[in-house]
């Protein structure tokens, strides 16, 4: 029993310590024997309304892997709702499990028996491995979800407007990179061809650039060569390509030590979140690189867009016109950038640090 109480102790002292290198409010774990549902859910900020933040299911090789995500993407969604002018706060919920295989909606709504618990203070949506008939199951035991199918009254699938999003802050990277914002007969890698990387490549595609794609499931490579006519590239082997844009839209940290050792790029501008595996140091190593790189948390911001106007009565062409702002916000940054001679990154998080500080001295927490 003693051994127990100390591994627990440890455990909490771990989360804790955890949460206190970026300020978390609280983090919250969830076990349920009966549905197999092992989740956590992490709130970084609420100054400047409730969180909100996707669902993420994923075979997770520990609880601390699993953890540790949780706390970089519930942070990231703080400053991706602040930077785009949205009245939100930073959350993220995990499901520990393979979603092809491990997924039921007994989970599901159990899982939204969970988030119903918070009352509130924290809002779920679709991430990794989650879809709108998942959020159809939450919904069925809670009203803090966004992302229920259209038919419903809701938003549906985000994607597209994250899709629309990146690809706004792509194209304004060229024109700051080249002078122009054309995408034509451009080489741009897709990491990741799930619904927002399909999405994606439909619209580069349709821009006449020539686009290679990696996955790492078999069945969406083949989905999307038969549906867009691109290429396949080893899902490794592409780091030593050259190409004139790289699109991380899968999981985080593929730019680190590794890859960037060998990356050959001008412009990083994709959809996955935390795509710097050490913030600061790879933040860096990207500049000194000569890379540009767009913001993760800014450009890949259309999908937190979409569901955020759900909850003022859906509408897919405001949605897309707040996406389409995207453009200019990357802009901005990459003009702060060069002038005061900083990493992207610094400069986003900057701007959204700011806005949360200037309404927080108007605002309690939600």
């Amino acid at each position: 029993m003693s051994e127990l109480k100390e591994a627990k102790t440890t455990v909490q002292s771990t989360t804790l310590a955890n949460m206190s290198l970026h300020n978390h409010e609280q983090v919250v774990f969830g076990f349920d024997e009966a549905t197999g549902l092992k989740c956590i859910i992490a709130i970084h900020n609420t100054i400047l309304g409730p969180a909100l933040g996707g669902t993420r299911m994923w075979a997770y090789a520990n609880e601390s892997e699993a953890l540790n995500d949780v706390l970089r993407l519930s942070r990231g969604m703080t400053y991706k709702a602040a930077i785009t002018g949205l009245n939100l706060g930073g959350g993220k919920a995990v499901i520990i499990g393979d979603s092809r295989k491990d997924k039921s909606e007994a989970m599901m709504r159990r899982f939204g028996k969970f988030v119903n618990s918070l009352g509130g203070k924290y809002i779920t949506a679709e991430d990794v491995g989650i879809g709108t008939k998942d959020m159809e199951y939450v919904h069925m035991e809670t009203q803090h979800v966004t992302g229920i199918p259209e038919s419903m009254g809701g938003s549906g699938d985000p994607s597209p407007v994250t899709a629309f999003g990146v690809y706004m802050g792509m194209k304004a990277s060229a024109n700051y990179r080249w002078g122009n914002d054309s995408l034509n007969g451009k080489k741009i890698v897709v990491q990741g061809v799930g619904h927002v990387g399909e999405s994606l490549v439909s619209h580069l595609v349709k821009e006449g650039a020539k686009v290679y794609i990696t996955d790492i499931f078999q069945d969406r490579l083949e989905a999307v060569v038969k549906q867009y006519g691109v290429e396949v590239v080893d899902k490794d082997a592409f780091y030593d390509m050259d190409m004139d844009i790289y699109a991380p839209c899968a999981l985080g940290a593929t730019l680190n030590d590794n890859t960037l050792e060998r990356l050959k790029c001008s412009i990083i501008a994709g959809a996955a979140n935390n795509q710097l595996a050490d913030e600061k140091i790879h933040g860096e190593a990207v500049m000194k690189k000569g890379i540009l790189y767009a913001p993760d948390f800014l450009i890949n911001a259309g999908g937190l867009i979409n569901v955020y106007t759900e909850l003022e009565g859906y509408n897919r062409n405001r949605a897309l016109s707040k996406a389409e702002n995207i453009y200019n916000t990357t802009l901005q940054i990459l003009k702060i950038s060069t002038e005061e001679n900083i990493p992207t990154y610094v400069a986003a998080n900057r701007m959204a640090e700011q806005r949360i500080e200037a309404i927080g001295k108007v605002k309690l927490s939600y």
